[in-house]
C-alpha cells in the first residue's frame, strides 16, 4: 500500500539553539493507525506542528498525499485534520455554526448531511444549537474532533485526544476512530494512555529527545522486544529457592506460593522443558501455570530508560 505521509530528514532547531527534532525519517501508509509515543518534551508536538504547517522545519521534507507541506501548503493542509491538546472552544458560537465554518475555511462547499453525520457520530447532534461556552470539557473535546473532521481529511492527527475525559467518552472516541480507519482515513495519535495505543495502533513509533528511536508494527514490536513470563502456582509454598533451581532465571514470590520464570520467546530454546523436568526431579509440584507478555508500556519505558 502506498504511503500517504512521507517524512525525510526532518529537523527543527529553534533560535535559542534547542534541537527539537533530529533528522526524522518516517513513512505512514494510508488507512492505518499510527501511535507516536514519547515522554514530555520528546518532540511529538513539534513533529505534528510541522506536518500541519504550524511550525517551519529547519531541514527536511514532508509529503502529505504527495503534496509538499511547504511548496504546496494549501493542497497538503486540505487533506489534514488536527485535533490539538488545548481546549480553545470558549465562544458564543453554536456547535453547528462552528463545525460548518471549519469546513468552509478549507474551501469545501456546504454539506449539511456530512456535518450532521459527524455530530451524530460524536454524540454532539443534540447539542448542535448549544453555544460552545456552555459545553462540558468532554463535549468540547468532541467538538475539536468534529471541527477536524468537517472538511473530510485523509489524514487525522489526534494529539492527546482523550486527556481529561471520562472512560465512556474515551470509548466513544475510539469507536469513531476505528470507523474512520475502516473508511480509509489515516490516524496519527499521541497519547499518554499507552494501553490505548496497544489496543488501537497498527504501527508504533517511539520518539525521545527529538530522535525517532524505532518504528515497528505493533505486533512485531511486542514479539521482538516483549519478555514472556511463565508463572507456576505451587501446590506447597517454598521457604526459599532450592539449590537446584538457583541460576535458572527464577524468582520466588515473597510468600513462596509462586515461581516466576522470565524468558525470551524468540530464542531457539526457552528452557521451559528443562525447568519443568528439574521441578519434577526435586518433587516441586504446581497446581496451575500461566504465561504473560510485556505490555507496550513496559517496552516503551525500557527503551526510553536505556537511551538516557
Amino acid at each position: 500500500m502506498a504511503a500517504i505521509l512521507e517524512i525525510s530528514g526532518l529537523s527543527k532547531v529553534y533560535d535559542g539553539g534547542f534541537t527539537a527534532l533530529k533528522s526524522v525519517d518516517l513513512s505512514i501508509e494510508k488507512g492505518e493507525i499510527f501511535a507516536l509515543l514519547g515522554p514530555n518534551g520528546a518532540g511529538k508536538t513539534t513533529l505534528i506542528s510541522i506536518i500541519c504547517g504550524l511550525v517551519k522545519p529547519t531541514n527536511g521534507t514532508v509529503l502529505a498525499g504527495g503534496h509538499d507541506i511547504v511548496r504546496d501548503y494549501r493542497a497538503a493542509r486540505s487533506i489534514i485534520g488536527l485535533v490539538p491538546q488545548e481546549l480553545t472552544t470558549d465562544s458564543f458560537e453554536t456547535v453547528w455554526a462552528t463545525v460548518s465554518l471549519s469546513r468552509g475555511l478549507f474551501g469545501k462547499s456546504k454539506n449539511p448531511a456530512h456535518i450532521e453525520k459527524v455530530l451524530k457520530a460524536l454524540s454532539l447532534y443534540d447539542k448542535r444549537d448549544a453555544k460552545l461556552m456552555t459545553l462540558s470539557g468532554g463535549m468540547k473535546r468532541r467538538m475539536l474532533i468534529a471541527k477536524a473532521l468537517a472538511h473530510e481529511p485523509d489524514i487525522l492527527f489526534l494529539d492527546e485526544p482523550t486527556a481529561g475525559v471520562d472512560v465512556q467518552l474515551r470509548r466513544d472516541m475510539w469507536n469513531v476512530v476505528r470507523e474512520l480507519r475502516d473508511q480509509g482515513v489515516t490516524i496519527i495519535l499521541t497519547t499518554h494512555y499507552i494501553e490505548e495505543a496497544e489496543e488501537m495502533a497498527d504501527q508504533v513509533g517511539i520518539i525521545n529527545k527529538g530522535e525517532l528511536m524505532l518504528v515497528e508494527e505493533k505486533a512485531e514490536l511486542m514479539r521482538k522486544l516483549g519478555r514472556k513470563q511463565l508463572r507456576l502456582a505451587l501446590l506447597a509454598p517454598l521457604a526459599e529457592l532450592p539449590e537446584a533451581l538457583v541460576g535458572r532465571g527464577l524468582e520466588l514470590r515473597e510468600d513462596g506460593s509462586e515461581l516466576i520464570y522470565t524468558y525470551d520467546s524468540q530464542g531457539e530454546r526457552t528452557g521451559i522443558t528443562r525447568l519443568l523436568s528439574v521441578l519434577s526431579e526435586n518433587d516441586i509440584r504446581f497446581k496451575d501455570l500461566s504465561t504473560s507478555q510485556s505490555s507496550l508500556e513496559e517496552i516503551f519505558v525500557n527503551l526510553v530508560r536505556n537511551q538516557r
